[in-house]
């Protein structure tokens, strides 16, 4: 491609507190419509905001966790715009005197750190939500999540592609939750991401004509929208054609950016100072005591699971970039004295039941004392590997015990000679020419055989005894 590629990303988090920014209606996500609001949130004329103190709380935590520059003194603003999801007619943002400013976040990107700065973080409350009629008629408004308490972390210019843009929103991401100031659910609106992008021809620096991507609802669509926008900008610059400045919406379905609305000059949102809250003042004595009391992050537990478990550096990266797998490792780990075997089942099967079922692997109900429980009945050689494979399905798909499901089932494994002794002298008698053909040095012939054993007992029997016992009586002469 001929041009350098320049994306800027604005992150809107939705903080984790049980009432609104400025007043005391509920967060809780999936409400009826219109069921969580009040003249305050509402904008009724004569009421007046009242600041959530947990909110700054939690901004300050996100701030400090992302290496910014504190103000020691905040203020509140008006962003006044006109859309029929804002019901007072303004938003209560920050404009010159946000919360934190001058940060910096280092991102890994094909094993290559790079540094993307944070040019500012900002709390603002949130607009409503517009439902479009499929009918195309009419379009309601819901307005509980008017007020919800937002951060807007946004980045300077320096990412350089798709890639880079989905590696700093994971990293954010697992800040976040290791932070515990939101629950970063992009499909609930928790975490909602706009990006910039502008192209220019290799060797210009000045910047090209940016365009706003929003409606983002995944990393998977954020990665898809930037890649769809390179391709359709480098087609128009390349036929001659002017870039508008524009906000584009992703849509899922086709996989285009379609044109929302026209951008061509700044919008003039007219900020002024909000007049019914006062300044707010932060201690530097309360900053460092956040910066003290900062949970460990990813990049820390990383290094210590590969200290402490042993495990290979990219078995702990892999744990560590969720905070909720993390935990549910460390859980086992506890329980149970092997925890690479642990962290493969919890990177393999475990992961691979959560994405056949489209679920996060909590959602699975498999606790960890019933997953380490699976691991002691095949260490006990009381089931087979493919058995626990098996009784892991169970396990989630019945949400009991792995001892309960054995017990129910009668899934033990055989592993008494005497038993497997009669089985295999069965397969024996029925495979002369595999017999043969083993003792003729085709050891291929074993594993058949072992086949043939397992199959006999319903996969119960105990695979490493019986290709032990199979060898004795084979080249013993015992047959």
């Amino acid at each position: 491609m001929n041009y350098n590629v320049t994306i800027g990303l604005e992150t809107h988090v939705q903080l984790k507190t049980k009432s609104k920014l400025f007043c005391g209606c509920s967060t809780e996500f999936g409400s009826p419509p219109n069921s969580q609001t009040c003249p305050v949130c509402l904008g009724f004329p004569g009421v007046l905001p009242v600041m959530n103190r947990r909110v700054v709380e939690l901004a300050l935590r996100v701030g400090v966790a992302l290496n910014c520059r504190i103000a020691n003194r905040m203020k509140f603003d008006r962003k006044n715009y006109f859309y029929p999801d804002l019901p007072k007619g303004f938003q209560i943002s920050q404009f010159d005197l946000p919360i934190a400013t001058h940060g910096k976040l280092k991102v890994s990107v094909d094993r290559e750190q790079i540094d993307i700065r944070i040019h500012r973080v900002h709390i603002e409350e949130d607009a409503g939500k517009l439902v479009h009629k499929a009918d195309g008629i009419a379009s309601l408004v819901d307005f509980n999540r008017t007020g919800m308490p937002l951060i807007e972390i946004v980045t300077e210019p320096d990412l350089c592609g798709p890639d880079e843009a989905v590696a700093y929103l994971q990293q954010l991401k697992s800040i976040l939750q290791y932070l515990n100031v939101s629950d970063c659910d992009m499909e609930k609106g928790s975490l909602r991401c706009d990006a910039n992008i502008s192209l220019r021809p290799k060797g210009i620096s000045s910047l090209g004509t940016r365009t706003e991507v929003k409606n983002m609802n995944s990393f998977r669509s954020v990665r898809s929208a930037l890649l769809f926008e390179i391709k359709r900008q480098s087609e128009e610059l390349e036929l001659g054609n002017r870039i508008s400045q524009e906000t584009r919406l992703w849509d899922q379905e086709t996989e285009v950016t379609r044109p929302m609305r026209s951008k061509e000059e700044a919008h003039d949102y007219r900020y002024f100072p909000e007049p019914d809250l006062v300044p707010f003042i932060i201690t530097n004595e309360g900053i460092e005591e956040v910066r003290k009391n900062l949970p460990e992050l990813a990049v820390q537990r990383q290094k210590r699971f590969s200290e402490q478990y042993g495990l290979p550096e990219y078995d702990a990266a892999v744990l560590t970039r969720d905070k909720w797998i993390a935990d549910y490792f460390e859980s086992c780990a506890r329980l149970y004295p092997k925890p690479k075997i642990a962290a493969n089942w919890i990177m393999g099967d475990l992961t691979a039941q959560a994405n056949e079922r489209g679920v996060d692997i909590l959602e699975l109900g498999c606790k960890p004392e019933w997953l380490v429980g699976i691991l002691e009945l095949v260490d006990h050689e009381t089931i087979s590997g493919k058995m626990a494979k098996e009784l892991l399905v169970e396990i989630i798909q019945k949400k009991q015990s792995p001892q309960e499901i054995v017990a129910q089932k009668g899934l033990t494994q055989i592993s008494d000679e005497k038993s497997l002794s009669v089985a295999i002298e069965e397969v024996i008698g029925k495979n002369p020419k595999s017999v043969e053909d083993y003792r003729r040095g085709k050891t291929t012939a074993l594993m058949f055989l072992v086949g043939q054993v397992m199959k006999g007992t319903g996969g119960k029997a105990n695979p490493q005894k019986v290709q032990e016992l199979l060898r004795e009586k084979l080249e013993g002469g015992g047959v």
